[in-house]
């Protein structure tokens, strides 16, 4: 037994761990979980598998990881759980693998915070540099793009979209598409104006937030139908890499967008 493993801790054989990962007292990691170098695992973690953890990632006590889909049609297929580097997983997460009707695969990637009593349902595909506060609750099949902030207690529905750099406030419903850049707050989860600060703390210059709110005030705040809307944000979107960023996600907003 290595040094770095507690005495306690089950380790299937079927497992492949790094030398370097550290494992503490009662966790559990079972066949075909893999983990990669400097990986933390705290006391009382169950690592079950195919999942495929990459280098520096830290799950603390009572996280459940890899775990079988929570989808009455599941039927033991081989679907699997893949995490990149450098996330943080703190108590009592649950992460499930995918399903096969969803392409067999959970996704979540780089330098991810993923606060107490957070959930993960099967086929979730979750990008980098996101924040998810605790209690947040994501269905399945739900996409969330690179540097999202979910409030704590945000319930996301099957299925949606929510696009790069957008933030939900605390106990937000989300049961339409969230375009990139939206704050989404309120008692009725309504659409608040755009992320300005996280913008700014991202390097965003003043006029690509200006371009951003006025982008946000032709979705939101005109009465042109969102077809009509698309066009008018495509000729802004020759010139500004931001807008053509969101309409590439309003190409795949299939939805409809939280109002």
């Amino acid at each position: 037994m290595s040094a770095l493993i507690h005495p306690t801790a089950i380790i299937d054989a079927k497992a492949w761990l790094d030398s370097s990962v550290r494992v503490g007292p009662y966790s559990i990691i079972g066949a075909g979980v893999e983990i990669g170098a400097d990986c933390e695992i705290a006391a009382h973690v169950v690592l079950e598998g195919p999942t495929q953890i990459g280098p520096r990632c830290r799950f603390w006590p009572f996280a459940v990881i890899g775990a079988a889909p929570q989808d009455k049609k599941f039927k033991d297929e081989p679907t699997r759980l893949i995490m990149g580097a450098d996330n943080t997983v703190r108590e009592s997460v649950t992460i499930n693998r995918g399903t096969v009707q969803g392409g067999g695969e959970t996704r979540i990637g780089d330098d991810n915070w993923i606060m107490a009593y957070v959930h993960i349902a099967h086929d979730c595909v979750i990008g980098s540099h996101t924040i998810f506060a605790n209690n947040t609750t994501l269905a399945g099949h739900v996409t969330i793009e690179d540097w999202v902030i979910l409030g704590g207690a945000t319930l996301v529905h099957q299925f949606c979209r929510i696009g790069a750099h957008a933030f939900t406030g605390m106990a937000a419903k989300i049961n339409g598409d969230v375009p990139p850049y939206v704050v989404i707050a309120g008692e009725m989860s309504a659409p608040r104006g755009i992320n300005s600060e996280g913008l700014k703390r991202r390097g965003f210059s003043a006029e690509s937030i200006m371009a951003i709110k006025r982008a946000y005030k032709t979705l939101y705040q005109s009465d042109l139908t969102l077809a009509d809307a698309k066009l008018q944000l495509a000729e802004v979107a020759q010139q500004d890499a931001n807008i053509a960023r969101l309409l590439e996600y309003l190409a795949l907003a299939d939805r409809g967008l939280q109002r």
